[in-house]
């Protein structure tokens, strides 16, 4: 590299480095992708070392190509000229740590603690909603329980009165029917039936 700087020293040559172009399109207001960038300082290198007589020209290409492809320098660069593109139409000045790491970190957790909460907040509205209704279904049961069991003394009262009825007019037959077993049970004497034949005595008395 001495060899290289010394020799574009002597040469007198006024080749430009890629800090003068990145200067330069900074000032002419033209835009210039960083891998165009990239590959700009990476041919002007190259041009130095071959201005020097390096004998490792090749070598070195190969393997600056190698370092761009296992970085993956190309999407990275490509992404970060997105996002110069986007930074340019904000109006307000970038976000930069206040030094406080307290009050950065309050900033920075603020957007998701306030998230949490309202979605902390949704589930239990919805858990509230979802014990309300079990409410209503247990009191609903319970009414429902009770008029069955009313239903149930109303019948059982009714089923009562209408057995002891049963009971009384049962007694009140059985009362009635009671003096005509007795007549009939009882024994009768013996000239209570008249087809048997009275006796001689009996007869002649009557004739007389």
């Amino acid at each position: 590299m001495a060899e290289a700087s010394s020799v574009n020293a002597g040469s007198g040559c006024e080749e430009k480095g890629p800090e003068e172009l990145s200067q330069e399109s900074a000032h002419s207001g033209t835009i210039i992708s960083r891998v165009k960038l990239f590959d700009t300082m990476v041919d002007t290198f190259l041009q130095k070392l071959v201005a020097a007589g390096s004998s490792f020209l090749f070598s070195l290409q190969e393997e600056i190509s190698e370092i761009k492809a296992e970085g993956n320098l190309e999407a990275v660069l490509i992404a970060l000229d997105a996002i110069v593109e986007e930074s340019k139409d904000r109006k307000e000045p970038a976000w930069r740590p206040s030094g406080i790491p307290e009050k950065d970190l309050r900033s920075a957790m603020a957007p998701y603690l306030l998230q949490q909460r309202d979605a902390l907040q949704r589930r239990v509205q919805k858990q509230e909603a979802e014990n309300r209704q079990l409410a209503d279904a247990v009191l609903a049961g319970r009414r429902q329980l009770e008029e069955l069991q009313l239903q149930a003394q109303a019948r059982q009262q009714a089923w009562q009165l209408r057995r002891k009825r049963a009971q009384r007019e049962q007694v009140a037959v059985q009362g009635r029917l009671l003096p005509v077993t007795a007549r009939v049970n009882t024994p009768q004497p013996w000239w209570f039936n008249s087809t048997w034949p009275l006796p001689s005595t009996f007869k002649m008395c009557t004739l007389e």
